[in-house]
């Protein structure tokens, strides 16, 4: 099994690159159902989820590689001929994103069988909304033996108020609307900017959307929609991580391709900690400060705060000078990479859905297990900065988002590898 072997101390220099979304390719990939024949996608990062999704449309009988023989970060997806509209546990269980095809399958071939996703070691992330927009679509909903099976002779516009602000239920409504007969209006829609590029995606196939970015979507069914050649937009959260890498190192980089519009409430923080952020031509500079002061965080939905940066600033915060209190208001079991950063000498305190930073002067190199995502970021940030070596385990998590974290920081100046341990 792979880890990460680190050792702490360098300043990071030097201008890296950001990969494509992850939180945008998956979506976009499952729309490749809503027209016939072969989709092309660019700029699509080389991540196990992205492999997922492939292999899951792959399943179904799509057409559905990267094009490693040309071009790495192309991929295509060829819907040609009879496809099986079902998505079984063993893939569903193992990225709970896949269940993003079932709106395009009861949409374009009425009816789906798609197994529930369950929980996530962050926290319950429920389908309900999904179900519910697709009901108010005309679909029939039963759920049997761990599988939601939905089935439609023609979904039928109609209004979807979402009782909670969710990014894949509005994305795989979204999908289903723009085949349904008729208007749908959907309320309190997450607004992302993963969600934008998705209904430009849509849009470029054939599809009346408007107002994704808002909360209120529109859309006007049309009665097919064709194939389409796209380039995936860069990934905000990579950037903001590469961001916070520069602070944490007391370095200097532009991170390239980087969007600030999508990053505003990270950057607020950053600037707030000390560090000098100024947009240049192709990317975003960050420079670190002498000392970094301590800031509050607080989790909320786009455009506040993202979850998905909230270990990250946890790293950078516990060296900090001062005490900063981060709130955690998306997922009820996000701080579990708290115990790790204790374990490099972090000084926090969790009380329910709050933690309390105090900041440290120096973290020391020890070994520490990712438990997700972005815990696994958080623990590679805490090391550029620990005295000694830091070995993270259990980086398979890290490889579900982020292509190659550790040699685009190596490109840096950072001391760090990938090495596969020994049975």
């Amino acid at each position: 099994m792979d880890k990460i072997v680190m050792k702490g101390g360098a300043e990071l220099h030097g201008e890296v690159v950001v990969s494509g979304a992850k939180n945008a390719a998956l979506p976009i990939l499952a729309s490749a159902l809503l027209a016939d024949g072969t989709s092309t996608f660019r700029n699509v990062p080389d991540l196990a989820d992205v492999a997922t999704m492939l292999k899951v449309l792959r399943t179904m009988g799509c057409d559905a590689e990267r094009l490693t023989a040309r071009k790495k970060d192309v991929c295509e997806v060829g819907v040609n001929g009879a496809i099986t509209p079902e998505a079984p546990y063993d893939l569903v269980k193992t990225m709970r994103a896949s269940v993003l095809v079932l709106g395009p399958l009861v949409a374009r071939f009425g009816r789906a069988r798609v197994s529930m996703p369950g929980g996530c070691a962050i926290g319950a992330r429920p389908i309900d909304q999904h179900l519910k927009g697709l009901k108010a679509l005309g679909a029939d909903i039963h759920l049997t033996e761990g599988y939601v099976e939905a089935r439609a002779k023609q979904l039928k516009g109609g209004t979807v108020n979402f009782d909670v602000i969710t990014v894949t239920g509005t994305e795989n409504v979204l999908m289903a609307a723009v085949l349904a007969k008729g208007r749908t209006v959907m309320e309190n829609c997450a607004r992302e900017p993963e969600i934008e590029e998705l209904a430009r995606v849509l849009n470029k196939m054939g599809a009346r959307i408007e107002g994704a970015g808002t909360s209120i979507i529109t859309v006007e069914g049309v009665e097919g929609l064709t194939p389409v050649d796209h380039a995936i937009l860069p990934d905000r959260i990579e950037a903001g991580t590469l961001l916070v890498a520069a602070a944490i190192s007391g370095g200097n980089v532009l991170v390239k391709h980087a969007v600030p519009e999508h990053l505003d409430a990270v950057i607020d923080k950053l600037r707030e900690a000390g560090c000098t952020l100024t947009a240049e031509a192709g990317g975003l500079r960050c420079k670190a400060p002498r000392t970094l002061h301590s800031v509050n965080i607080t989790t909320t939905e786009h455009p506040g705060f993202p979850t998905d940066m909230q270990a990250q600033l946890m790293a950078l915060m516990c060296v900090s000078h001062g005490t900063s209190v981060i709130s955690e208001n998306i997922f009820e079991n996000r701080f579990m990479h708290v115990p790790e950063l204790h374990r490099l000498g972090a000084d926090i305190t969790v009380q329910g859905h709050t933690a309390v930073v105090k900041g440290v002067k120096t973290l020391s190199g020890a070994p520490v297990m990712a438990t997700d995502l972005r815990a696994s970021a958080s623990l590679i940030l805490a090391g550029l900065r620990a005295e000694g070596r830091t070995d993270v385990s259990r980086v398979y998590h890290l490889d579900r988002g982020y292509e190659r974290l550790e040699r685009k920081l190596r490109a840096l100046g950072a001391d760090i590898k990938r090495v596969t341990a020994k049975a």
